[in-house]
């Protein structure tokens, strides 16, 4: 079963992209993350979904 929070590290082996990337995504708001606890971040797996999905479309 996939979780449905991913740690940074996890979001970062799925799209294979460096942590600087990843967290360009998250800034940029192309790529939603949530915070847990007081440092915590995670990227919710639809999130992640949602953006593979939009980068498909686009590159259609």
């Amino acid at each position: 079963m996939t979780p449905e929070l991913l740690t940074v590290p996890q979001a970062m082996a799925t799209l294979q992209v460096s942590r600087w990337t990843l967290y360009n995504l998250i800034r940029s708001g192309e790529l939603g993350s949530v915070i847990v606890g007081v440092r915590c971040r995670r990227i919710p797996q639809a999130a992640l979904n949602d953006y593979v999905t939009r980068l498909c479309e686009e590159a259609a």
